[in-house]
């Protein structure tokens, strides 16, 4: 679905917990998320550092979803 999306002119950021499928189905913007249970998020690490890590995540695919790319790629920190 993501390269259909982006087929059509419209970027896409694929945030996910296992980086080598996104690479496999071919997604062009990748951001690696957290874990398969809490992808955006940790409950271990209380309500306030969960949230600012929910943040840092979504200003990543901000500025993913900003950037040109010509192949597929990885957005670490």
């Amino acid at each position: 679905m993501v390269k259909e999306i982006e087929r059509v002119g419209i970027p896409v950021v694929h945030m996910c917990t296992v980086v080598p499928i996104s690479l496999t189905i071919g997604a062009n913007r990748i951001i690696p998320a957290i874990g398969i249970p809490y992808p955006l998020g940790d409950p271990n690490l209380g309500e306030e550092k969960s949230k600012n890590l929910r943040r840092k995540l979504v200003e990543r695919a901000l500025r993913a979803l900003q950037t040109e790319v010509t192949e597929q790629t990885v957005f670490e920190e």
